[in-house]
């Protein structure tokens, strides 16, 4: 299922991040918080009634009180709702109707997206606030009042939000194998597209993506289905800059979530940055297989020593995905195109690849008769026996007498074990520990 994106906008300090909180936290039925993946967590993935989607906390959206435009407020809110399938336009009850309310809402207005009116720090429903009535000024229907805080009004709210979320109705055959182009903007992403698409013996259809201005595009070639979910960033506008950056990352978002292979476009001529690392790490903590790709190779200025040496930079950089396949290619020029699909195949042989039990236990015992897991607080560990239980990404679990007294750094000896034995080469590997006995 395509996950889309609801964005919370509106003026400081009128509840946008305990909103955000309230919903990730505590009143969805399942929460995944994205660890690792930004150092400031805007967003989260949450679920409420079987619908899944990304919330964004834009919380960074401090206007400039000098302004009366706001434009600082503008550039960053026209960011967020770029990359947004619906918003929460955050008011407050207490203060009232403002001016900073009714500029935003004035951009909200001339925007195509869907606009949900909230009204927070509303501490009774029984009487509303005369101030509350005053939001109907703004011209963007009836205002839902909530508490963020206390977690008043917040399942009526959602309900409202997965009413207004886009379906998906866009259904593919299991064996199709979802490619998401991903990497910052003016990285060459289109460029790659059409390139892969322009080769010979490629049989391609248009269908409508499940996200907003996402295009994906079902090909065969050789016999194999295959499509291309292109992530060509936010439209961007020449005077959005260090804003869009910020949130460039959101439009990979909801393409991760659909794909099985990543392929993360890097710009050679800068090398991997902060923001290929908050793309890379979504897509790493989704579990999806990934292959790096450095374009613009063709006018990078080369030595005997730049292969190796941008290959451990990028290892250095991207250390958590260091099972990831580097290939250094031209989207213009066309160099090494054709390893693209076929990096593609593998990887996603390695992605649906399953080890027999004998096999794997085989394999670990004899690792750890070489290196036993070591004691913890006095207490030996016993590794009874490990089985692989599903894939895409291959996912184990180990069975031990004491789950917590198994250390991560021997689980990623184990992980070690199994990809110096099976290969996995593209795909992360899952391990979780279970106490023998459990289900």
């Amino acid at each position: 299922m395509s996950r889309a994106m609801v964005a919370i906008v509106g003026r400081p300090n009128v509840g946008k991040s305990t909103l955000f909180n309230r919903i990730l936290k505590r009143r969805i039925s399942i929460v995944e918080d994205i660890p690792g993946v930004t150092r400031d967590r805007i967003y989260g993935n949450a679920e409420w009634l079987n619908r899944k989607f990304i919330l964004v906390d834009t919380g960074g959206l401090d206007p400039d009180p000098k302004d009366v435009i706001f434009s600082k407020v503008k550039l960053q809110v026209e960011a967020a709702i770029e990359a947004a399938d619906l918003i929460l336009f955050v008011v407050d009850a207490r203060e009232g109707l403002v001016p900073e309310d009714e500029e935003i809402a004035n951009m909200l207005r001339k925007t195509k997206k869907e606009v949900i009116l909230v009204c927070n720090k509303v501490d009774s429903f029984k009487e509303m606030p005369a101030s509350f009535y005053d939001f109907f000024k703004l011209g963007l229907g009836e205002p839902i009042p909530i508490s963020a805080s206390n977690g008043l009004g917040i399942g009526e709210l959602l309900d409202e939000v997965i009413k207004r979320l886009p379906e998906n109705d866009v259904e593919y055959e299991e064996e199709t194998i979802k490619i998401a182009v991903i990497g910052r903007p003016n990285v060459g992403k289109s460029s790659l597209v059409n390139r892969i698409l322009g080769e010979e013996r490629v049989i391609v259809s248009d269908i409508p993506g499940t996200t907003r201005d996402a295009i994906d595009t079902p090909f065969t070639k050789d016999g194999r289905n295959y499509i291309l979910i292109d992530t060509a960033g936010i439209r961007r506008k020449s005077r959005i800059s260090e804003s869009i950056e910020r949130y460039s990352v959101l439009r990979a978002l909801a393409a991760i979530e659909r794909a099985d292979i990543c392929l993360l476009m890097i710009d050679a001529t800068e090398g991997p940055t902060e923001q290929d690392t908050k793309i890379a790490g979504y897509a790493f903590e989704n579990g999806k297989g990934i292959i790096i790709l450095v374009n613009k190779w063709d006018i990078v200025e080369k030595d005997s020593n730049t292969y190796k040496e941008y290959t451990e930079m990028i290892r250095e950089k991207l250390a958590f995905i260091s099972f990831a396949p580097i290939l250094f290619i031209s989207a213009k020029t066309g160099q090494r195109i054709h390893k693209v699909l076929e990096t593609v195949d593998k990887v996603w042989e390695e992605y649906n690849k399953r080890i027999t039990t004998g096999l794997l236990n085989n394999v670990l015992n004899e690792a750890m008769l070489m290196f036993p897991p070591p004691s913890s607080k006095g207490r030996p560990v016993k590794i009874y026996y490990a089985t692989q239980v599903g894939t895409k990404p291959p996912t184990f679990v180990i069975f031990v007498n004491e789950p917590e007294l198994l250390h991560f750094s021997y689980v990623r000896f184990l992980e070690n074990t199994i990809r110096q034995n099976f290969g996995f080469e593209g795909v992360p590997i899952v391990i979780s520990t279970k106490k023998r006995g459990e289900d």
